[in-house]
């Protein structure tokens, strides 16, 4: 009763309230929520409550459901200036306010957060011209065990008004019959990337002139469809708008285009924007907007349900503003040494129990982003560090050793797990912090003398944090203001391949490493899930040991006795080492890296193999055999490989080596829609390509998915293809999968039933999803430059997709909305009777195979080779590259795997054939730049 109560006053108050800001608001501007059309992603109470003018009746959404959310269908777009919300006591702590044209991409307009449980009224400035408008509550206020309750929804706005000529979110005009010219008119740098016809994307510098920036297409024909979107760097800030689409007419003028902001900062223009020079344009001509790569958002998904929508849990995000702060929320590793030290290349490498006591979790309250003088850091720690080092330097000077900063003050002790640092001063200046400034810092995790195993003393990563921007990869280059060396600097924004995930550059000389790290931005809460999930995938489903260390480290016992009794390779790590790509056996050994997916000759499961072949066995099983090279066939400089089996010989086969795991997060996030639009299976633009997507069911809940992973596109998610190697690879069976893979006529393939526990699965998957993909190399190099527009000249991008958005809806914040490069489109293709093996996978046929994403290519044959130390003692590690390319390896370069390239594929290589000595060697470098 009491509480009723005390909601009853606060009600009563609140409709004074409501009066007064209705009163002063819709002097300016019109209310535009009242009894729109309204609908939440829960509610047990009606959404239409909160639109109904009635500060007596709300609406709720279901108890302890975060995120939860209510969204109001204006009817058309407004330019919206406010947003009054009317909360009940259960309310947010954390909310964003979002606003879309189509329902479905939406952009951040403003973010709260420090709300209190009990009645309160928001009134929150927005901008940019919208229909519909979406409260997200991301978290709920201490004290609220409820969900997200509001009595009443205002959106003030008024009809929105054309654009000036200016084009500042960009815009496109006809000057001739085959040219369009793309215009910008604010910031300091502008990038355009565009694409014609779905065709491969052309990353380019605009040019300037007395109206701005401007880039020409040239060589355009009518009906020719452009998209593209722009890098806007202003104040050493940058954004990206979405993506503009236009279809070329032919004629001599001028015409409009429209976009969308997808980044969390609003459009300062109008989401429609006009150029014109005259009045007549071409009734053929259109515009519309897509968040991806290329037009999708009208692609019909068919039969396939996405695997996350706007009902789907999301976790945290990483980065978020309030009115008086950006806040940057990530996690930490333990680190043997410091990131430039190459002459100890002990950097990037795990130390032993780095899955106990060794990470940290990190906040940055950045006020100077918001006109206030200070940035904060608070630590949260696993173990209490020393009293005297808990060390956090800021602010690199690199004088007299690589790991040299100017502020190396220690923290303040909080309790025994928190710290923090506080400063206004930018020592590496000599002036108080400013937006802009570069905060390179390194927390050096000095752990208390009882920690109770493992040494105690190690570093932290080496982050660049840019004032009022947010952590960035880097790179190093010249002097610091003090004449130290390997200052470091920001990679461009077009060569963070794996978006925000992106790593900084290697400077530490550990050249095998390169696919074992963390994202940049690995979330706040999943540094501990991150950790443990690598300690899974290094373990032996055998005998429990580590792969690493193995002396130092103890046995895991939960996976003590689980791999068989059927199986390939006791670990994940047995195939994928270091996370890289396998590479052929010797003529005459065991392909123990492999999987040969097998079947009978009407495609139904091997009767004495099952759906995949097994050579290892425990617990008396019987060994299904071996299979190795017998020998390789060589013809015009390529070769292929011919098998020999040990035991039963299948009627069909299909050789698959363990491919790189780096990325496969974020190819998971790529809408269904953007992948779609590229298909083309009736191949109706007749360039030779078709593109064909792979339907696959989703064993968790019978639902039609996409096919994303595989050779063959023959899994839905990386669960699924985690789950789905643990049953074949290493005869683990899970939740997911509990049946093992067996024969009509094979008696000993063990029990059904899970037996790995889902905590260790799902941090597994957290594990694989987060890890960070490296920057692109060499991007400046012209050579590299010139190779990456003959990558789209011979044809290339027509499968090897250069970039996407990621979904806004992926559970996981690190890899929701944002540029990836992949180069993939993640379709099946057939590539010619050369690389065809006899067995099709769900509806790929045995000559069909998935691009393969191109990030981390010219990494890879480090990762796989590994190192050596001709010369003994810390710092001469060199790689031994050990190349292998394609489903089967078979390709020793590059080149080599250009030239198996036929079907769907053989136009690409007969125009890379074309070219001089020297572009074919231009293009390579730009491979082995990613």
């Amino acid at each position: 009763m009491r509480l009723y109560s005390l909601k009853h006053r606060l009600t009563l108050g609140g409709a004074l309230l409501f009066l007064l800001l209705s009163t002063s608001l819709s002097a300016q501007t019109t209310e535009l929520a009242r009894n729109a059309a309204v609908s939440a992603s829960t509610a047990d109470l009606p959404a239409s409550n909160a639109v109904d003018g009635d500060m007596n009746t709300r609406w709720a959404s279901a108890a302890q459901t975060d995120p939860s959310y209510l969204t109001v269908d204006l009817g058309q777009a407004y330019d919206l200036s406010d947003v009054v919300i009317h909360w009940e006591a259960a309310n947010a702590d954390t909310y964003e306010i979002r606003g879309s044209n189509d329902g479905t991409n939406w952009s951040t307009l403003a973010t709260r957060t420090g709300g209190t449980f009990g009645h309160r009224t928001d009134t929150v400035a927005v901008s940019g011209e919208y229909r519909y408008v979406r409260i997200f509550g991301i978290s709920r206020s201490q004290g609220n065990q409820w969900g997200y309750s509001i009595w009443e929804l205002e959106v003030y706005g008024s009809e929105p008004q054309t654009a000036p000529t200016g084009c500042a979110d960009g815009c496109f005009q006809e000057l001739d019959a085959t040219t369009l010219r793309a215009r910008v008119s604010e910031g300091d740098i502008v990038d355009i990337h565009y694409t014609v016809n779905g065709g491969g994307q052309q990353n380019v510098r605009m040019q300037q002139d007395s109206n701005g920036w401007y880039y020409d297409l040239p060589n355009l024909l009518p009906g020719d469809v452009v998209n593209a979107s722009f890098t806007v760097i202003a104040n050493g800030v940058g954004r990206s708008t979405g993506w503009i689409s236009h279809t070329f007419s032919g004629s001599t003028g001028s015409s409009s285009s429209s976009s969308s902001s997808s980044s969390s900062e609003p459009s300062s223009s109008s989401s429609e924007s006009s150029s014109s020079s005259s009045s007549d344009q071409s009734s053929s001509e259109s515009s519309s907007v897509s968040q991806s790569s290329s037009s999708s958002s009208s692609v019909s998904l068919g039969d396939i349900t996405p695997l996350y929508d706007a009902t789907t849990t999301l976790e945290p995000v990483v980065q978020y503003e309030t009115d008086t702060a950006l806040i940057t929320r990530f996690a930490d590793r333990a680190r043997d040494r410091h990131a430039k030290e190459d002459h100890f290349q002990a950097y990037d490498h795990y130390l032993s129990f780095y899955w106990e006591d060794r990470t940290a979790a990190i906040e940055i309250i950045d006020e100077v982003a918001k006109g206030g003088d200070t940035v904060r850091m608070n630590v949260r720690t696993e173990f209490m560090l020393s009293n005297t080092e808990a060390e956090n330097r800021w602010f690199y000077r690199g004088v007299g050793t690589v790991a040299e900063y100017c502020d190396n003050g220690t923290m303040v002790v909080v309790d025994n797990l928190n710290y923090y640092k506080e400063r206004s001063h930018n020592c590496r200046e000599g002036r108080p912090i400013q937006v802009g400034d570069k905060l390179e810092f390194e927390i050096s995790q000095f752990l208390d003398a009882s920690v109770p195993n493992g040494r105690a003393n190690y570093y932290g990563t080496t982050y660049l944090y840019i004032v009022g921007e947010g952590l960035v990869p880097w790179d190093v280059g010249g002097s610091t203001p003090f004449g130290g060396v390997k200052d470091s600097f920001k990679i461009p924004e077009h060569a963070w391949l794996g978006g925000d995930t992106t790593i900084h550059e290697m400077t530490s000389g550990e050249t095998d490493n390169h696919f074992m790290q963390m994202a940049t931005n690995l979330g706040y809460d999943n540094g501990q899930p991150f950790v443990r999930g690598r300690r899974v995938l290094h373990t032996s489903f055998d005998d429990g040991r580590h792969d690493e260390r193995p002396i130092e480290n103890p046995v895991f016992n939960d996976m003590v006795g689980l791999a068989g009794p059927h199986y390939i390779n006791d670990s994940c790590a047995g195939c994928h080492e270091r996370n890289g790509r396998a590479a052929p056996a010797p003529v005459g050994e065991p392909l123990d890296k492999w999987s040969f997916k097998v079947a009978a000759d009407d495609g139904s499961p091997d009767p004495d193999l099952g759906r995949v072949l097994q050579s290892e066995t425990s617990d008396g099983a019987t060994s299904e055999g071996t299979v190795s090279i017998a020998y390789w066939t060589e013809e015009n400089g390529l070769r292929s490989p011919n098998y020999q089996f040990s035991g039963a010989v299948p009627d069909r086969f299909s050789a698959r080596i363990a491919p790189n795991l780096v990325g496969i997060g974020l190819l998971e996030a790529i809408p269904e829609s953007a992948i779609l639009a590229q298909a083309d299976p009736d191949d109706t633009d007749g360039d030779g390509i078709s593109g064909r997507p792979n339907r696959v069911l989703d064993p968790e809940t019978g639902d039609t998915r996409l096919g994303r992973f595989g050779w063959k596109a023959g899994t839905v998610s990386v669960k699924h293809q985690l789950v789905s190697a643990f049953n074949t690879d290493m005869g683990v069976m899970t939740s997911v999968l509990p049946e093992p893979d067996c024969g009509a006529n094979q008696t000993d393939c063990g029990s059904t039933g899970s037996e790995l526990a889902d905590e260790h699965l799902d941090d597994l998957v957290k594990y694989i999803a987060l890890l960070g993909v490296r920057p692109q190399r060499n991007y400046d190099d012209p050579a590299v430059q010139n190779g990456e527009q003959l990558f789209d000249t011979v044809g290339c991008a027509g499968c090897h997709t250069p970039s996407y958005q990621t979904s806004e809806y992926h559970p996981l914040a690190e890899l929701r909305d944002q540029t990836i490069y992949p180069y993939t489109d993640m379709l099946l293709h057939d590539m010619g009777p050369g690389l065809a093996d006899n067995l099709g996978e769900g509806e790929a046929t045995g000559s069909e195979w998935r691009t393969p994403p191109l990030w981390g290519l010219g990494l890879s044959a480090c990762v796989t080779g590994g190192v050596e130390n001709p010369t003994g003692g810390q710092g001469n590690e060199v790689c031994t590259p050990e190349h292998s390319y394609l489903h089967d390896g078979r390709a020793r370069s590059v080149e080599e795997a250009i030239l198996w390239h036929g079907g769907e594929g053989q136009a690409a290589k007969s125009a890379y054939q074309a070219l001089t000595a020297s572009d074919k060697q231009d293009l390579i470098s730009f491979l082995n730049s990613l």
